[in-house]
């Protein structure tokens, strides 16, 4: 009988005294990520002057942005200091007593146009976001992410209406990056029109990769919190396209199937390409 060879001890992580400065430097660093809350960061970088026959006013540059994450790109929205005023007033309805030493800066009487004042509110304004976002009940309301994206979302639904998919797709893609970075506090339905709107232009577009993507991707949600008539619409638009790519599509075809017998047909009224030009008339 052949007798037992040596038993071999598991390997066991390096301790600490094993590692280098720089890998102990490194771990550090992970660990404090790890530790570390995500927060939206506001910075207005510029302002510019725009100029009409009648008129002339600036727009700042907002950059929205999410702490301890590396983005390639840097998303941001221009806003009128009327959008602001009329942003704080709807706040105001709302939160008058949770908002009661947050004040706007104030619009000069005088020299508007001034490169110094201009950029003396430029700031002012990045605080104020900031100081916004600090207070939780704001945080968590609809309100802010819908100063940041509603204008444009409007605007690329009026190009679908339009049949221009490709210049909504531009405005879209901004609107859902913003959106995504609001949804740690924000409904996760938040950004099924954005997903439709999507769908539906790169459907129109012929890119069926990119339409079955973002359908796919607002589907959960749209599961979740029980938006039937987007839930229909989703897995037809899913349905086809699957057929289409040679995707198994037999799951959400029982699937609508019996989202439609439980509604008596009403959910299939509407294709997702009607819902979604119906949205922000």
């Amino acid at each position: 009988m052949a007798e037992p060879g040596p038993t071999v001890a598991p390997a066991e992580a390096p301790s600490c005294s094993s590692l280098t400065t720089k890998e102990l430097q490194e771990n550090l660093r992970a660990e404090k990520q790890r530790e570390r809350p995500v927060r939206l960061l506001f910075e207005i970088p510029s302002a510019r002057i725009v100029e009409h026959t009648l008129s002339k006013y600036v727009v700042y540059d907002v950059v929205v942005m999410c702490s301890g994450s590396f983005e390639s790109r840097r998303v941001s929205v221009e806003r009128r200091y009327r959008d602001f005023f009329r942003f704080h007033q709807r706040l105001l309805d709302e939160f008058r007593e949770e908002l009661e030493e947050l004040v706007l800066p104030r619009k000069h009487l005088t020299r508007n146009l001034s490169a110094d004042v201009i950029s003396e509110r430029r700031l002012a304004l990045q605080a104020y976001l900031a100081k916004l976002n600090a207070v939780r009940c704001i945080r968590h309301s609809p309100h802010l992410a819908r100063f940041l994206t509603e204008p444009e979302q409007r605007q690329a639904h009026g190009l679908v209406r339009a049949g221009q998919f490709k210049l909504a797709l531009d405005q879209l893609q901004v609107v859902l990056e913003i959106q995504e970075k609001f949804l740690p506090w924000q409904n996760p339905t938040l950004t099924v029109p954005t997903l439709s709107a999507l769908a539906t232009c790169h459907r129109d577009l012929d890119e069926p990769e990119q339409a079955f993507a973002a359908a796919h991707k607002a589907l959960p949600a749209v599961r979740r919190y029980g938006l039937n008539r987007y839930r229909a619409a989703l897995l037809d638009l899913l349905v086809d396209l699957g057929y289409q790519l040679g995707r198994p599509v037999a799951q959400l075809q029982e699937e609508l199937t019996v989202l439609r017998d439980a509604e008596r047909g009403e959910a299939s009224h509407h294709s997702l390409k009607e819902l979604v030009v119906q949205e922000f008339v």
